[in-house]
């Protein structure tokens, strides 16, 4: 259902918007319909069964009828019937709204008092701008650098808390080309209301052209790289495996053994766990030398390292992820980071 025709209503823009529209929709007419009828049976009870004298006396209620049962069950059912049909609705577009599809375009946003700020990763970068292509899935990574703020675009119907200290994801695939308002829907201090942006939706070609026309001086992967190198994390992370810290060619996506016989699945959270507090989580057979870069590397700078250890991770879907051994190139990759053997 499109409510564009009532101005009251922001424009449908988004493979969601219908679903969520058809929905509330629903929840509309069913409280419409219900507080029309539960209107006109007061007014009507009210009239027809009032007390027509102080001495009428009303007749007496036949305790073995069991009309009273049965719409005691009637008015029971009948809600609930229609109350299991909203969760399941909901639920259906929330877990829809929860799983990204796997071809998704990445795009990493990070919230800060008092804008947004946004990573693509072809290294290109706005502040409350959202360039995206039409027709196309998007997947964006959310943290916040102080306190929790909300990404929403009542034009796509998608709204998700943006946390510090974790990574929230939310996606939608963009079905009219325009500019669409962006808000922060969590209050975040005294500017919050002027925590606004952007987002525009081109055609293709558009946004490559776009997306070419800055002065990029690399991706994220390769910015990462550079400060992996900065850092000094190379030293450590030796490409042939025999460093003081695991190698991180090829971990991506996989399960590494820590102490303590549990796993971890290396993925964006992992990542930035390892940098800002790398005791929380030791994989086995190294010891605890890392020291955290909290406060020495920016969220946007964490995100680029990201990027980097993802880029040189496994490059093709393959078998479900193993346990990389201590000392072991996962996904059977050679030292040449990125590189699969033969």
């Amino acid at each position: 259902m499109d409510w564009n025709f009532l101005p009251i209503f922001p424009h449908s823009a988004s493979n969601f918007a219908p679903q969520v529209d058809s929905l509330y929709a629903y929840l509309v007419l069913v409280s419409a319909f219900f507080s029309i009828l539960i209107a006109i049976l007061i007014v009507t009870f009210a009239i027809k069964f009032r007390r027509k004298s102080e001495t009428e006396i009303p007749a007496p209620v036949d305790e073995h009828s069991t009309g009273g049962m049965i719409l005691e069950i009637t008015w029971s059912v009948i809600p609930l019937l229609l109350s299991l049909v909203m969760f399941g609705w909901g639920a259906i577009i929330f877990f829809d709204e929860s799983k990204p599809p796997s071809d998704a375009m990445e795009i990493w946003v990070t919230g800060k008092q008092w804008m947004w700020k946004v990573q693509h990763l072809e290294g290109t970068r706005e502040i409350n701008e959202l360039h995206v292509p039409v027709n196309r899935n998007i997947r964006l990574t959310l943290t916040s650098e102080d306190v929790i703020h909300d990404f929403y675009v009542p034009a796509f119907r998608t709204k998700t808390d943006v946390v510090p200290g974790r990574y929230t994801t939310e996606w939608f695939r963009p079905t009219k080309v325009g500019q669409y308002h962006l808000f922060c829907a969590e209050y975040c201090g005294t500017k919050h209301s002027g925590m606004v942006g952007t987002i525009y939706v081109m055609d293709p070609a558009e946004y490559d052209a776009w997306l070419t026309s800055g002065t990029n001086v690399g991706s994220m992967a390769q910015k990462g790289e550079a400060l992996f190198q900065q850092l000094g994390c190379a030293t450590c992370h030796t490409s042939d495996g025999k460093g003081r810290c695991p190698n991180l060619a090829g971990v991506w996506g996989t399960k590494v053994e820590l102490r303590g016989g549990s796993a971890a699945l290396v993925d964006a959270s992992y990542v930035r766990e390892s940098i800002v507090n790398p005791l929380a989580k030791i994989v086995n057979g190294y010891d605890p030398i890392m020291p955290t870069f909290q406060g020495l590397v920016t969220e946007d700078q964490i995100q680029q390292l990201i990027e980097y250890v993802r880029s040189i991770g496994p490059k093709q879907p393959g078998p479900p992820p193993a346990i990389a051994k201590p000392g072991e190139t996962p996904a059977k990759l050679t030292p040449v980071l990125g590189q699969p053997q033969k």
